[in-house]
């Protein structure tokens, strides 16, 4: 399975470069530091239910798509992990007679 993207870069190559902004320009409309915004668009930081929803009223992205796309990237770099976190698992199995 491919890894699925950030959620920043989709938003860095498909809006914010289309539209030729800035990341200080764009920061000032989104009403957040170039810092914060540079941080989530090169991927330094996750996407937050507030920034997704800054976006979506700036610029038209939905929020629900996008936080579902920080969800597929948190889970693909959670299951990278997943033999090291089963390791520390122990699985309790279900008694089918208790009901």
């Amino acid at each position: 399975m491919k890894k699925p993207p950030h959620p920043g870069e989709i938003i860095r190559e498909e809006v914010i470069r289309p539209l030729g902004l800035s990341v200080t320009a764009a920061a000032g409309a989104l009403g957040v530091t170039r810092q914060a915004l540079s941080a989530f668009l090169n991927e330094r930081s996750d996407l937050s239910p507030e920034m997704a929803l800054r976006i979506e009223v700036a610029l038209g992205p939905k929020a629900e798509v996008m936080m579902g796309t920080q969800t597929d990237y948190d889970m693909a770099r959670a299951r990278a992990r997943l033999p090291e976190i089963a390791a520390t698992v122990r699985r309790i199995a279900r008694d089918r007679d208790r009901g």
